[in-house]
């Protein structure tokens, strides 16, 4: 073998002969096509080895697949197209994702870890046929593994984060949502000797209990994000060890659990001032309190989402318009209490002018075409989500295009007005009344 060339041997180099007729292979270094081909994607570099011997050389190089998503192709990828892929790539891989791969399983991903042990993200999201087995691969080969993405492969339990704890230590994302066999004693195993972790997704891993919490409390400072949606047994008490230990935390999204209260909205402002995204919804126990203590010590949100937070009132959004200026996302579908003066005061707040993004008003069934007029002066509003709100009027959102021409605005109007109630009174339908 000769001397290699950013990892190709000059041995392959020979196989371009000055007898090649296409002009690009006798004009350009050989070096030059393997430095071009790096950008190409899957696809492409498939196409490129078909051209010629020389090309396919190039193509097929290592090096040049160092980054493989799969997922256009998730219905035909097979166990031995992981195992080939492996092969050819070698050590150059760092990036795969097999995203929605259903058809590879244990024995491909062995082969895989065996061959490619500097792979540093690994997506297995939706590969349901994997079991704790492949994370025993991941573990004895894969030690650079950074980030892995295990998300709705049921049958992962704590045998797998056993295993990734004592062969994987520099991981730093782990994503386990909807594992629902994971519990306490797995998280415990993981924490204790990932000390890098920043971000762990345990969304519908519904046997965890506030211990887990506990751990990862205590042995994940460096933690940024955290999504525990629908993990239904948590308490306050499980997250304000998270708020205590993890004060470097930017995401937090606990929608779904329904016991939480204004303590972990107490604590969260005492202990993450850098907390830019947080996600209650269907957290009805919140009220204004909780948020206003929140929004005087985090001044860095950027996205809330607090729908069905049922007992908020315009005071909330008040104190968000004052305190949170970097504000773009913000969902109040179903806070039925919020009136067109809390937006009023949102619209003329720090965000509105050239921050705020997205507001979602589903189901706020006291917002009127005034909450759209004080919308209008917020330049960056991209959408607006109205489903349901029976006093919006089609000339009210046909006002506010006139200053916001490009913004998309959601909203539902009923074919035909229902009758009025007997009483007189008039009878307010929601959308699936009406359909139904």
């Amino acid at each position: 073998m000769g001397k290699e060339v950013n990892g190709v041997s000059r041995s392959r180099f020979e196989m371009f002969s000055s007898s090649d007729e296409a002009v690009i292979n006798r004009k350009l270094p050989k070096e030059l096509l393997l430095r071009i081909f790096s950008f190409l994607d899957v696809v492409t570099l498939c196409r490129c080895a078909q051209v010629s011997r020389a090309w396919n050389v190039l193509a097929l190089d290592g090096s040049n697949w160092q980054r493989i998503d799969l997922f256009d192709f998730q219905r035909d990828i097979e166990g031995r197209v992981v195992e080939n892929i492996s092969k050819r790539c070698g050590g150059f891989l760092r990036k795969l994702s097999l995203r929605g791969c259903l058809g590879v399983g244990d024995s491909a991903l062995r082969t895989f870890a065996q061959n490619c042990r500097n792979i540093e993200l690994l997506s297995l999201n939706g590969c349901t046929k994997i079991t704790d087995t492949t994370c025993t691969s991941l573990s004895k080969f894969c030690p650079k593994l950074k980030h892995l993405d295990l998300a709705s492969c049921t049958s992962i339990t704590n045998l797998s984060l056993k295993a990734l704890s004592e062969g994987c230590p520099q991981l730093e994302q782990l994503n386990i949502s909807w594992c629902d066999q994971v519990t306490k004693d797995g998280i415990q195993a993981l924490v204790r000797s990932c000390p890098s972790l920043k971000g762990l997704f345990l969304k519908g891993c519904t046997q965890l209990e506030d211990e887990a919490l506990k751990y990862i409390g205590a042995h994940c400072p460096e933690l940024i994000t955290l999504n525990l949606q629908t993990c239904s047994q948590i308490t306050d008490e499980g997250l304000i060890s998270i708020c205590r230990g993890c004060h470097r935390l930017q995401s937090l999204c606990v929608s779904g659990c329904a016991s939480i209260t204004d303590a972990i909205l107490n604590a969260l402002g005492q202990n993450c001032p850098h907390l830019r995204i947080l996600e209650v919804a269907r957290c009805s126990q919140l009220t204004d309190v909780g948020f206003t203590t929140l929004a005087r010590n985090c001044h860095e949100l950027e996205k809330m989402d607090l729908e069905e937070c049922v007992q908020i009132t315009d005071s909330t959004l008040i104190q968000l318009s004052v305190h949170c200026p970097r504000l773009q996302v913000l969902s109040l579908s179903h806070c039925e209490l919020i009136t067109d003066d809390g937006i009023r005061h949102l619209g003329s707040g720090p965000c509105a002018h050239d921050r705020l993004e997205v507001i979602e008003l589903d189901n706020c069934p006291l917002i009127t075409d005034a909450s759209l007029e004080h919308l209008k002066s917020c330049h960056s509003l991209d959408r607006i989500e109205l489903y349901d709100c029976q006093q919006i009027t089609r000339a009210g959102i046909k006002r506010l295009r006139t200053h916001l021409p490009n913004i998309k605005v959601h909203a539902y109007f009923a074919p035909v007005t229902p009758p009025p109630s007997v009483g007189g009174s008039r009878q307010r339908f929601c959308r699936c009344c009406i359909l139904l």
